[in-house]
This record gives C-alpha cells, sequence and structure tokens, in this order.
C-alpha cells in the first residue's frame, strides 16, 4: 500500500463556482477515488483562497464586510462539491486560524534563513491575476489573461529572494525530469527558470485582508504566497499535529495552466528556502472554452455566457452527477485545452453513456430475466471476452497512474464495445435456454462486473447502482482493483435485476 496526496487550487472565492474549476475538482476526486481503489491511503484536499485586494473589492461592492463575503463564497463552493460527489478529506479556508500560523510559521523560517528582505516595488499589477507583470510579458500594458488596464504602483514591500534559487531549480528539474507534466508544461517552467530569475515581492502595505507580517505588522503576506502554503497547512506544517513527513513525499499537486509559473517556479523555491524538499509533483491541466475563451466568471459577469450554464449544481440537475463527471473526465485530455458546450455534454451522454453501457446493462439483464429465469449464470474461465477485461484493466490502470482519466476511461469502453460486439455475435436473444445461453450471459455480467469497478472512480453512483442490479452486494470499490477486477469472480445465482433505463436519452433541440 502506498501513500497519495492530491490538492487542487484553492479556489479565489470573489464569486461563485464555475464548471471550469469543477472540471479540475472533479478530475482531482477521480484521481483520489482510483487511488483509493488500488489501495492507497489517500488524503485529498481542496478549499477557498480569500485574501487579497480582489476579495476585499468584491465584498465592498457586495455591501459585505471581506469576511461576510467569503463566508458565503467559500459556502457555495462547499455546496457546489457535495452536488459532484467529491470525496475530498479536507477543505480548506485560508482565513481559518490554523492556515495564519502556518503561514507566519512558513515565511518566518524564510526570514530567518536570510531569504527575505525590505525594498520598494514599481510595476505593472492585474488586480484579477493579482500579479505583477513586466511591460514585456504584458500585452502592451493590458494582462494577457484578463485583457484588462494594467496599474502602476510602488509601495514598500518585503522581497523573497527568488534569484538565489535559479541554479538550485535548475538542477532540481534536471535531477526530476517528471516534477512537472505534461512535459510542455515542464519545459515552459524550465525555459522561465533558466531566462533568469528575478527577486519577488511578497507583502503589501496597501491593504490590510490578509495574513499579518509577523516580524513587520504594517504589512500583510501579498494573497499567493499565502495561499501556496494551504498545501503545507492540511498536513500540520509547524503545529502539534504535524503529519508532513508522512504526506509531503507523496503531494501531487492538480493546478491550472495559468498558474503553473506560482507552483513550477515561486513554490518550490520557497520550499528550498525554508529546509523543505518541494512538491512531489504538478501536473497542469489545460482551460474550458467556451467559444475559444478561457471558461470564468467574467465570462458571465460580461454577459458572454449565463451563469445559469457554466454553474455545476444546475449542470447536474440538467445532465445527472455522474453523466456531468463523465464528461468532464472523458471529453479533455488531462493537460489540454477543451471547449465545453451542452451539445457536447448532450453527445457524450447519448452516445457513450445511453447507447453503449445503458444499452449493455439493459440487454443483459433483459436476456437474463428471459433466458435464465433473472438468476445470473457464471462466467467461463476461457471466455473470449477474457483476454479483453485484462487488457482494459492494465491499460486504465497505468493510464490513472499517469493522470490520465481520459485514456482511462477509453480503455474502460473497450471492454464496453467488446462486450456489446460478443453479445452480437452470439445472439443470446435467439438461443433456446440452457448451458450455450448461460455461457455467454455469464461472461457478459463479469464483463459489467469489471467496468463497473474501473468506472467507479469516474460515475461512482452509477458504478454502485449497475453492481447492485447485476446483483451483488457490497460496493464495487470495496477491495482493491488488483483483487477484485480479475476475470471469472461473478458469483452464478445472483439475482438480475433489470430496473429503469441507467441513461435515458435526451433530446437533441435540432
Amino acid at each position: 500500500m502506498g501513500r497519495f496526496y492530491i490538492t487542487t487550487p484553492i479556489y479565489y472565492a470573489n464569486d461563485a463556482p464555475h464548471v471550469g474549476s469543477a472540471y479540475t475538482t472533479v478530475n482531482a476526486d477521480a484521481l483520489a477515488r482510483w487511488h483509493r481503489l488500488a489501495g492507497d491511503e489517500v488524503k485529498f484536499l481542496t478549499g477557498t483562497d480569500e485574501h487579497g485586494q480582489k476579495m476585499a473589492d468584491a465584498a465592498a461592492k457586495n455591501g459585505f464586510s471581506p469576511q461576510e463575503w467569503t463566508d458565503q463564497v467559500s459556502k457555495r463552493f462547499q455546496e457546489a462539491w457535495t452536488a459532484l460527489n467529491i470525496s475530498n478529506d479536507d477543505f480548506i479556508r485560508t482565513t481559518e486560524p490554523r492556515h495564519y500560523k502556518t503561514v507566519q510559521r512558513f515565511l518566518s523560517v524564510i526570514y530567518e534563513n536570510g531569504f527575505i528582505y525590505k525594498d520598494v516595488y514599481s510595476g505593472l499589477y492585474c488586480v484579477s491575476c493579482e500579479d505583477y507583470y513586466t511591460l514585456e510579458a504584458s500585452d502592451e500594458g493590458t494582462c494577457p489573461i484578463h485583457h484588462s488596464q494594467l496599474t502602476n504602483m510602488e509601495e514598500e514591500n518585503w522581497f523573497f529572494r527568488l534569484s538565489a534559487f535559479e541554479d538550485r531549480l535548475l538542477d532540481f528539474y534536471a535531477q526530476n525530469p517528471g516534477f512537472v507534466t505534461p512535459e510542455t508544461k515542464r519545459n515552459e517552467a524550465y525555459s522561465f527558470i533558466k531566462s533568469g530569475l528575478k527577486d519577488i515581492s511578497i507583502t503589501r502595505t496597501s491593504i490590510n485582508w490578509g495574513v499579518p507580517v509577523p516580524w513587520d505588522p504594517k504589512h500583510v503576506f501579498y494573497v499567493w504566497y499565502d495561499a501556496l502554503i494551504n498545501y503545507l497547512t492540511a498536513i500540520g506544517y509547524g503545529q502539534e499535529n504535524d503529519e508532513v513527513a508522512t504526506w509531503w513525499p507523496h503531494s501531487n499537486h492538480l493546478i491550472g495552466k495559468e498558474i503553473l509559473r506560482f507552483h513550477g517556479v515561486w513554490w518550490p523555491a520557497m520550499c528550498m528556502a525554508a529546509g523543505l524538499d518541494p512538491v512531489h509533483h504538478v501536473h497542469v491541466n489545460g482551460w474550458l472554452l467556451v467559444g475559444g475563451e478561457k471558461l470564468g466568471k467574467t465570462m458571465a459577469a460580461e454577459g458572454a455566457v449565463r451563469l445559469s450554464d457554466i454553474e455545476p449544481i444546475g449542470l447536474t440537475k440538467e445532465f445527472g452527477v455522474d453523466p456531468l463527471r463523465y464528461y468532464l473526465l472523458r471529453e479533455t485530455a488531462l493537460g489540454n485545452d477543451g471547449e465545453f458546450s451542452h451539445e457536447g455534454i448532450t453527445a457524450r451522454y447519448n452516445t457513450d453513456l445511453a447507447n453503449s453501457l445503458g444499452n449493455l446493462v439493459a440487454r443483459v439483464s433483459a436476456v437474463v430475466g428471459s433466458k435464465c429465469a433473472g438468476q445470473g449464470p457464471p462466467p467461463q474461465s476461457d471466455s473470449t471476452l477474457r483476454l479483453s477485461a485484462m487488457a482494459s484493466v492494465e491499460n486504465a490502470a497505468e493510464a490513472w497512474e499517469n493522470f490520465a482519466p481520459q485514456r482511462a476511461l477509453e480503455a474502460t469502453w473497450e471492454l464496453i464495445s467488446a462486450t456489446n460486439s460478443y453479445l452480437e455475435l452470439n445472439a443470446p436473444w435467439k438461443m433456446e435456454s440452457g448451458l450455450e445461453v448461460d455461457n455467454v450471459m455469464g461472461d457478459a455480467l463479469e464483463a459489467i462486473r469489471i467496468v463497473a469497478i474501473l468506472i467507479s472512480p469516474a460515475m461512482p453512483s452509477v458504478s454502485e447502482e449497475i453492481w447492485r442490479r447485476i446483483g451483488l452486494s457490497g460496493s464495487p470499490a470495496t477491495a482493491p482493483y488488483s483483487q477484485s477486477a480479475t476475470w471469472g469472480l461473478y458469483p452464478g445465482g445472483s439475482k438480475v435485476e433489470k430496473g429503469e433505463p441507467l441513461f435515458p436519452r435526451i433530446k437533441s433541440d435540432e
């Protein structure tokens, strides 16, 4: 048994969650569920980032104090993740006392180690990004991500000596080629480091909504440096319940590509400065796009999309929880940009779920009902489906281990397709009741049993329902897949239930 510590970015609590943040969270949840299914000890963390100028501005705009505003918005994220059946072990808020303690302790260590100093900062700043830009890195004075005008800022700050870690970071990347994945993003971070690192501002005096700097109370820590440390807060860094040694060597950050610089450069340097090894692995996912534009809260605010069209709870009510989860996992490789649309969900739902998986379960249960008196026969040990099943298990496991849920589900659907083809070839509905039809249906039920195990990280509720319908007790995720997803374990004599369609087809608007 191994360990697996998976984190999402903590989401900025300036407005309601949208399906773009759900995309990352569902992928992290599926990876956590897979590792539990593999028998690993798992810790899964998500949460909300609640400090900074943008937060204070959003609160004032809506007539609340920053704390009142973040209390409301953070609750909406928690409700959205509950609706999506997210299995996080912890939900962190950066306004919690435990986080204040960890941030102050961690950055005090860096200060005591001589890597933080005071100076005056002057430069271009994007409130939406909570980030500084050089003129060269900007889009002629506008933010390259939000397309808003950058503002000139000048204030006294405390700085982190990022430049002192340029060579160490280059060595670290060379010695740990899998530190950032996919490789294109690893190369992007490496090139950024190689181009030369400048020291970075880590505090503010122009705002007070943040974690106070313990050695200079006039300053608060810049929101990004406070936020990054949440991954250590959750495992008790500097506290009595310190579990850093237990979890940090097995840590995996799942992040959006727009925050690669923070997680792939700033963060490992900060860890080095504090005498801590960097995070074990950073996997970078792309964006969900609508009409070629990054999906985000600003799109709804600007009228580019209706908020109801990208709000997770509304989408679960329209399409179902597991179908939405499946679409987010299957439609786009984790690392690429993907196009989000209601038409895309509908097409994937009807093709993969209704026509393929749902139809397979329905036809097998119907034939077992009519030809086998509703009792599921055992599978054949030498079935031609056995090799297909074993290949799907092996390929799916490899994909999950390599942060590739899309490939894992493709491998699973290969078994579904092989089983449907097996039924078409043998046409058990045309056979007389007896050994021959029992053999075919036993094989099909065993394939469905293995499919139920393989889809459990993606569609946990559907998986449980299929498991129940084919007459099995317990759960498809109870035992490690290496024990349960082997051919030949479906018990003969189980009562098979047909039930209502798992995925009633969605009618197109066309």
